[in-house]
């Protein structure tokens, strides 16, 4: 039993009577760098899209409080041409299922979450964090910081504030900073396309592979991740190259199996 804070008590039906603690953080140095990003507004919307077009690199999520939230940092991100998928419990499975795998392979570097994703989700480590609302309690704040800075990697946990806002306690030590005005990161960008079949159509990755690069004539950079799931499957390509991909390749055979391959919106 693993857990980022202290006060998980292990079950009485495991019959466990005594436990050994092991702490994995002792004599262990922490690359975790924590900053307060401080906005004269008080929604923060536009000191977000500044931090995170100009001070911020690689992939990252965005922490709010609430499903209304959610939805007002996402229409912001929108109206600002700022890729990001969201993810909170209010959301169909399958939603919250292609919301990871587009955040997973590429297709989306930013998602925008409530504290379930804090933890127990299949991501790997952040390069940053954004408390866009200050945690409700210090077991969240360590949880979401829980998501960068992984395995002795380096992570950022930005905290927004307004400028009229208090840290609470349990935040110290932050660096504070305004986003500055620099040249924007130019990166790669990425779509999804859904495959007709999957697993028990013993579909493996390795003949998707075959298809894009053979059929689709794709390079090794031009091709993502590819995901398989029991009856279908996704795969990530360079966002110039979708639309060719497929109108060349749907209704290809994979192994015995003609696939329809679409666009995943």
């Amino acid at each position: 039993l693993t857990s980022a804070t202290e006060k998980v008590k292990i079950p009485p039906f495991v019959g466990i009577k005594k436990a050994t603690r092991l702490d994995f953080l002792k004599n262990n140095n922490v690359q975790l760098q924590i900053i307060s990003v401080v906005s004269p507004d008080r929604n923060k919307f536009n000191t977000l899209v500044q931090l995170l077009k100009y001070n911020t690199h690689g992939n990252g999520i965005i922490f709010c409080n609430l499903k209304d939230s959610i939805q007002k940092v996402s229409d912001a991100l929108t109206r600002d041409k700022i890729d990001h998928a969201c993810f909170y419990g209010g959301l169909e499975q399958l939603d919250r299922e292609r919301a990871l795998i587009k955040f997973r392979n590429g297709t989306h570097r930013l998602l925008v979450a409530t504290d379930l994703a804090a933890r127990g989700i299949d991501v790997p480590a952040m390069d940053f964090i954004v408390h866009y609302e200050l945690p409700p309690t210090e077991d969240e704040f360590v949880h979401r910081n829980g998501r960068t800075a992984r395995m002795k990697t380096e992570g950022t946990a930005y905290v927004l504030r307004w400028k009229q806002e208090t840290l609470p306690e349990f935040i110290k030590g932050a660096e504070e900073i305004s986003p500055r005005s620099t040249k924007e990161e130019k990166v790669r960008k990425w779509k999804t396309l859904y495959i007709t079949g999957g697993r028990k159509d013993k579909i493996s990755k390795s003949d998707i592979a075959g298809l894009f690069f053979k059929q689709g004539k794709l390079t090794q950079e031009e091709l993502g991740v590819i995901e398989l799931k029991q009856d279908c499957s996704y795969v990530s390509v360079v966002s110039t190259k979708y639309k060719e991909l497929i109108e060349t390749l749907n209704n290809s055979r994979l192994k015995k199996k003609k696939v329809r391959i679409s666009l995943l919106e």
